[in-house]
């Protein structure tokens, strides 16, 4: 679907293979990219976090703050990945100690933590640029500097995920997490720490999608968590848990980044925009379980 997606839009559109459309498709596919590999090791332990997108807008915002108010660029960026950090270690507590249910849990953080960003701003943007913003908005030899950030997370997670111990317990507590426990496996630990890697990349991507606009709006991330769980699902996580591929995510987010430039380019209304991701969520979802159905047949 993405080769097909690639090359529709190379006949469709002149501007698209353009330097600067590439790299701007580069800039769309890494905030989304980098959220969703957090995404995807919730949802294959078993979870959701539907609260991705409000901590991006409340990481960002608060980064901006301290950057202004300290005058140190540094702890801005300390700040961004402390927030999500701390918010997802929240989710996972809750999940795991409190025994609440991640969707409930996550919908319920994620109202907290729009409206704490807006109660920071008063709902209004802050100026955020300097040289961590630069990692928003920078190139280096003409590759979006976000888009080199998302390669190397890319690779960190994939060998996390696949190559060691930590990884396959991930796999093991979403396909069975009783069968897990009696392995040995820390269930509640695994969980609570997939929910941190999730709120600190989506931290991340709250400090990159404020530096690429060298301003902090608390309305940032909006709606980005269904981009994010359509990235993940596209790309073959299955989302009763257990199962699915980190390179696959990295492909999904792809596609979603890919469809968003298309819209742009051939001049399509937003609102459609707005029906053809949740159009692309449910189809996702609904292939899953078409799938999963027709193996245990």
């Amino acid at each position: 679907m993405l080769i097909l997606v690639f090359l529709g839009l190379s006949f469709a559109s002149e501007f698209f293979l353009t330097s600067r459309n590439l790299a701007n498709v580069g800039r769309q596919i890494s905030v989304v990219g980098i959220v969703s590999l957090g995404q995807a090791l919730v949802i294959i332990a078993g979870g959701i976090d539907l609260s991705v997108g409000s901590i991006i807008g409340l990481s960002a915002v608060l980064a901006a703050l301290a950057t202004a108010t300290t005058g140190s660029p540094l702890l801005g960026l300390i700040t961004a990945l402390a927030v999500g950090t701390l918010v997802g270690a929240v989710n996972g507590l809750l999940v795991t100690r409190a025994r609440i249910n991640p969707f409930i849990t996550t919908l319920g953080t994620l109202s907290v933590a729009r409206g704490a960003a807006l109660l920071a701003t008063n709902g209004s943007p802050v100026r955020f640029d300097n040289w961590v913003a630069w990692l928003g908005y920078g190139r280096i030899a003409g590759v979006p500097v976000q888009f080199i950030l998302l390669v190397v997370l890319f690779l960190a997670v994939w060998f996390f995920a696949a190559r060691t111990r930590w990884g396959r317990n991930i796999y093991a507590v979403g396909d069975n997490a009783r069968a897990a426990r009696l392995a040995g496996v820390d269930v509640k630990g695994t969980r609570v720490a997939v929910f941190v890697i999730c709120g600190a990349l989506a931290g991340l991507g709250g400090l990159l999608l404020g530096g690429m606009l060298t301003n902090a709006n608390p309305s940032l991330g909006l709606g980005y968590e269904l981009d994010v769980i359509a990235a993940v699902i596209l790309g073959g996580v299955a989302m009763s848990g257990g199962r699915g591929s980190i390179p696959g995510v990295v492909v999904g987010a792809a596609l979603m980044g890919l469809l968003r430039n298309a819209f742009v380019l051939l001049n399509v209304s937003g609102y459609w925009q707005t029906i053809t991701i949740g159009l692309v969520v449910i189809l996702a979802v609904g292939a899953d379980s078409f799938t999963r159905r027709s193996a245990d047949d």
